[in-house]
């Protein structure tokens, strides 16, 4: 089949999104394809006919761009629906698109699943293939994702440093790392635990639901052993009933294109949990949150080696099979042995992915408010050596 490409990026940007396109890009040159097209802020460029060349660029720049974080073609939140695709698959027909890259979450495979549903109703030849990417780790069918293992590591790195000045000047600590529903990065906090004594001492992820009284009484019982307590706590926390915490407190809750109401923009679930400490325990403590926000996404020189090699690898493996004549499908990274590490990469359904969310196995969360040694194997090989620091 001959015709051109488009490669997209969606979502949240992260340190090694670029990997996946330069090897989608390294993919399909010279194999036949005709332009390699890249849309200007994902599925929203792709409708205003918004394109950049990327078939000529020369291949020192490409591996300057792959180490680059953030979306070098720009991303973009919408999430279109079956009216918004078909808008997408004319656009398609107009430029003899007849191979499409879409890089992204979950939702970002099911834009991809419903323009390759559109395609084959009109009768029109199109590979659709997600190549996947999430800081979350949340999707389906993967050990891990792309972007996860770096963000992973700077998560480790901040509370390793986070523990060492909670240490030097003891008090409450709160840190508010991203995780809707899934809370593995979260989880990435226990490999700052070097001695005994180091925190984070509670971690506090949305697959469990979160008691106020209960995490005051925690709080409380590590500041009296210890004299200090660092908490790590994913954003997506919520109640017995599942509303959000940070939601219920919201006084105008902002959502975005995906309906998801924003929990990342705010420092109110740390502020109220402090003051909470506050009341309840005493107005004297030292008490401070802080949210990590964006800042896990695309701090250089937190990549994982691990992370580079294998995003890079996604994407070559996307434009391999569709160049081989496969029609569509998501792309998985499958675990093949944890010493040497070692992995491979699999072709899976679009339906097996999109939409879908991965949550922590419960062998990787100790009670309410632990993570689990099984979690610290998992995770080690992935990040890398991470700094050893020394104290007395």
């Amino acid at each position: 089949m001959k015709g051109n490409a488009i490669i997209g990026q969606s979502g949240g940007p992260t340190v090694v999104i670029n990997q996946s396109l330069v090897g989608c890009i390294e993919g399909l040159k010279n194999t036949g394809v005709g332009k390699i097209l890249g849309a200007h802020h994902a599925v929203s460029g792709i409708i205003k006919e918004d394109f950049i060349d990327l078939g000529d660029i020369p291949q020192d720049r490409l591996d300057r761009i792959a180490l680059t974080p953030s979306a070098a073609i720009g991303s973009s939140r919408d999430k279109p629906d079956e009216a918004y695709c078909k808008r997408i698959f004319t656009v398609f027909e107009k430029h003899d698109v007849h191979y499409f890259f879409y890089i992204g979450g979950n939702d970002s495979s099911d834009t991809c699943r419903i323009v390759n549903e559109v395609a084959k109703k009109s009768g029109y030849d199109l590979q659709s293939f997600h190549i996947p990417k999430t800081i979350d780790n949340d999707l389906m069918e993967n050990d891990h994702t792309p972007g996860y293992p770096s963000a992973a590591r700077f998560v480790a790195n901040a509370f390793t440093g986070d523990n060492l000045d909670n240490k030097s000047i003891p008090g409450i600590k709160i840190n508010i790392v991203m995780g809707r529903h899934a809370g593995f990065l979260t989880a990435a906090s226990v490999m700052a635990r070097q001695k005994a004594g180091d925190g984070p001492h509670l971690i506090y992820v949305p697959e469990r639901a979160f008691d106020i009284d209960k995490f005051v009484g925690d709080v409380d019982r590590v500041y009296k052993k210890e004299g200090r307590c660092l908490i790590a706590i994913s954003e997506g926390i919520h109640d017995a009933n599942g509303t959000s915490i940070a939601a219920r407190l919201a006084k105008n809750v902002e959502k975005d294109a995906h309906g998801n109401v924003q929990l990342s923009g705010t420092g109110a679930l740390g502020d109220f949990l402090s003051a909470e400490l506050k009341d309840k325990l005493g107005g004297k403590l030292r008490v401070r949150a802080d949210t990590f926000g964006y800042l896990q996404r695309c701090y250089p020189g937190s990549a994982s080696p691990v992370d580079q090699k294998e995003a890079r690898e996604v994407g070559r493996f996307a434009a391999k099979r569709a160049v081989d004549g496969i029609s569509e499908g998501s792309i998985a990274i499958k675990r093949k042995r944890d010493d040497p590490y070692e992995s491979e990469y699999a072709l899976i359904k679009l339906t097996a992915v999109a939409a879908k969310t991965r949550v922590l196995s419960d062998d990787f969360i100790g009670g309410d408010n632990d993570i689990t040694d099984k979690f610290r194997t998992y995770l080690a090989p992935l990040i890398g050596e991470l700094p050893v620091v020394e104290q007395f």
